[in-house]
């Protein structure tokens, strides 16, 4: 008798090399998306078969035994198509299937033909059972500072979405013989937490701040892993980071680019009075020392960079001191 095939590498979305942790990593993205409770009407009754289908795929890919057995069939059949089992397979045992929807086990026919029919989840259950304490995965998430924060540190408060282990099922994604209708079998759901992160001064842009801890949750009374917060410096209206070393601009006057001057020029410590020597040029870059970004041998330093701006309106006396000042520098 023929059943319909099924495509499990192609229901998950992987490749036929797929390792086990790129099998489980589309599992558990698949499950979120399908999981009924996420639907509604038709659509919740699409999520179910699909999450059935999912579930499927998973029992069969993520087990080492079932996968060989079902990769000895080869890659020329494709999902829709009649399967019989083939007469030239020794040694390779099939099942009679019933009928051509889904056994008493809740999986397909395909599957039953395969693989028997019966409790499917005998072997995560026990597994599960043997199972000791284990300790959560590490997380990494992205914090935002803007270039103060940075300086200065401090505390900052951050909201998380988690992955926070399922309490009906224990993380193991199965309950009462099948799976944990709560979490879709993935083992996770949904949460968020609410951190107040210690900044030390003078972290850098793409420098990690670990917090021990405060990572995924453990199983069976294991340790949470670890968050590692990589630090992302937003833009920032004044100053440009180059390493250590910051850059930003000063707008003079024409007379002071010439004659020179003691001009207000921002800091992170606040503004301070530089001197402009005589005769600055555009794009001139006058360094203060000292005055940027702390690293291990020290501070960096800011460099400021000389812009020459024309008055938009002159009085009457100062057009006649520039047309003065023309006339001097004639044929020079």
């Amino acid at each position: 008798m023929s059943v319909s095939f099924r495509d499990y590498y192609e229901i998950l979305g992987v490749s036929r090399s797929a390792t086990e942790k790129e099998i489980k990593t589309a599992y558990r993205k698949l499950a979120r998306k399908w999981h009924p409770d996420l639907h509604t009407g038709k659509d919740k009754e699409t999520a179910e078969e699909k999450i059935k289908q999912i579930n499927e795929a998973y029992e069969v890919l993520s087990d080492k035994e079932k996968r060989a057995k079902y990769d000895q069939l080869g890659q020329n059949w494709r999902d829709g198509q009649d399967f019989r089992p083939p007469p030239d397979m020794e040694g390779f045992h099939f099942y009679t299937s019933t009928g051509d929807g889904a056994g008493a086990s809740g999986f397909s026919d395909f599957f039953e033909t395969l693989f028997g029919g019966g409790s499917p989840f005998g072997r995560a259950t026990r597994t599960a059972r043997r199972a000791g304490p284990a300790r959560g995965q590490d997380i990494e998430s992205e914090l935002e500072l803007s270039l103060e924060e940075a300086y200065r540190g401090g505390e900052k408060s951050l909201q998380l979405s988690t992955r926070e282990i399922c309490r009906e099922c224990g993380g193991t994604g199965i309950e009462n013989n099948a799976f944990c209708r709560r979490c879709g079998g993935a083992g996770e759901t949904a949460g968020a937490r609410t951190l107040a992160v210690k900044i030390p001064p003078g972290v850098r842009d793409g420098s990690r701040i670990r917090l021990k801890g405060q990572g995924g949750e453990g199983i069976s009374g294991g340790t949470r892993g670890d968050l590692y917060l990589k630090v992302k410096l937003l833009p920032h209206q004044v100053f440009k980071v180059r390493g250590e070393d910051l850059e930003t601009e000063v707008v003079l006057r024409p007379e002071q680019a010439v004659l020179g001057d003691r001009v207000s020029v921002p800091t992170l410590d606040g503004p301070v009075l530089m001197k402009v020597p005589p005769g600055a040029r555009a794009g001139k870059r006058l360094r203060l020392r000292g005055k940027g970004l702390p690293y291990q041998k020290g501070r960096g330093d800011e460099y400021v960079v000389v812009k020459i701006d024309i008055p938009e309106r002159l009085s009457a006396e100062e057009e006649k001191l520039y047309r003065e000042l023309a006339s001097l520098r004639k044929g020079v």
